[in-house]
């Protein structure tokens, strides 16, 4: 019979007391074992008594080498500098909310520390360090600043482009004139320059367009859609651009995906702008992979991974990616995969991008329709992505 049990029938004082000292302990066994809190014990003698799994899984030790040691040869032995915390705290040094940053190989944890002495008969007996990690909370605190920054230009996009659209026009209007009449008259060097002008007015009509986009999107006809659908009716443009930059395609369906509520054009442009994005990101060829899945994190939508090849992107700048204006083409607004994360947003879905030197990885989650997520739940069943 459980120990716990035996000691509930038991009303003594006594067994009173070791019932209570065993919640005591096997709270502290469990409190040990929780993933996103870990805790350090160390004795008056600054030596390790206790870790948890968290700190030795997130620092990459083992329990067994460390505990009984000085907790200076722990900081040594994972090259941990500065030090997070001295033998001050057991002088009375309590500290909240400290920050440690950690980096192991390719993941980035950012933690905060809270430092306590524990105290018996009035004397320091040693003392406890409490670690938290917030990386999800950083990550989520990023997100947000990036949507207030994309809702903030497109509020300026939404009052000027249209306006800078318009002498646009005319003055592309008059050029195109202009070159007909220097045609006329067979001058070449001026028709060349004119040429010039006429792309560059080109790249900056893309521009606007683009920022537009970055405003709240008009007229979204949002409709039960397959994603299989669209991604093949946009196949061949892909393909053709493959062909183009020396690149394979392979493209992974999944015939019996739930449909998506969104607009097919907005999600055309989203899926054309990531496989050109990983063309362009292999120079000497390379093989573009296009896969349809369910996501095995989340039981109410689909994904789809845009892969490429190519060299990867650095750490620095996958952090960058999404923002506006930034940029590592030559001749990039720095705005396509801004516009894309906005587009998403706004079907309630989500992007995520990993890097390593072996290719990219962009993956897009799409909820299902609400139709769809009502006949799950009361076990209709649903359509295919194929009878959409």
């Amino acid at each position: 019979m459980d120990e716990l049990v035996l000691l509930a029938e038991d009303n003594s004082v006594g067994s009173n007391l070791k019932k209570r000292e065993l919640f005591i302990r096997q709270f502290a066994n469990h409190f040990l074992s929780l993933e996103g809190v870990g805790v350090l014990l160390v004795d008056s003698d600054f030596n390790i008594v206790e870790i948890s799994e968290m700190i030795c899984s997130m620092f990459g030790c083992s329990r067994i080498d460390i505990i009984d040691k000085p907790i200076e040869n722990w900081f040594e032995s994972i090259s941990l500098h500065p030090e997070p915390f001295d033998r001050s705290l057991l002088e009375g040094g309590t500290f909240r909310n400290r920050v440690l940053n950690w980096k192991v190989d390719k993941a980035s944890y950012k933690l905060m520390m809270d430092g306590e002495v524990l105290r018996g008969n009035g004397e320091v007996v040693g003392a406890f360090v409490l670690f938290r990690d917030v990386s999800h909370l950083m990550v989520m605190d990023e997100q947000m600043r990036n949507s207030d920054r994309l809702k903030t230009i497109g509020e300026i996009a939404a009052g000027t482009a249209h306006e800078i659209r318009n002498p646009l026009t005319a003055i592309k209007g008059f050029m195109q004139l202009l070159n007909k009449k220097l045609m006329e008259r067979s001058m070449s060097k001026e028709q060349e320059f004119i040429s010039i002008m006429l792309l560059e007015l080109e790249r900056v009509n893309d521009l606007v367009s683009e920022f537009l986009l970055l405003s709240k999107p008009k007229g979204i006809d949002k409709v039960s859609i397959g994603i299989g659908r669209v991604l093949q009716e946009i196949l061949p443009m892909i393909q053709s651009e493959s062909l183009l930059h020396n690149v394979s395609l392979q493209y992974y369906p999944e015939p019996m995906l739930y449909p998506v509520l969104a607009d097919r054009g907005m999600l055309k442009q989203i899926f054309l702008n990531l496989a050109k994005n990983a063309i362009e990101a292999m120079t000497e060829g390379g093989t573009l992979i296009i896969r349809e899945c369910y996501d095995p994190n989340k039981a109410n939508g689909i994904v789809v991974e845009i892969c490429d090849t190519g060299t990867g992107i650095s750490a620095d700048d996958l952090k960058q990616v999404f923002n506006p204006f930034f940029t590592t083409k030559p001749q990039g607004t720095g705005l396509g995969l801004s516009v894309c994360m906005k587009i998403i947003h706004d079907l309630n879905g989500s992007i995520e991008v990993s890097s390593s030197k072996s290719g990219t990885k962009f993956t897009v989650w799409l909820p299902y329709a609400e139709k769809v997520e009502r006949e799950l739940y009361e076990g209709g069943g649903a359509r295919s992505s194929d009878d959409v």
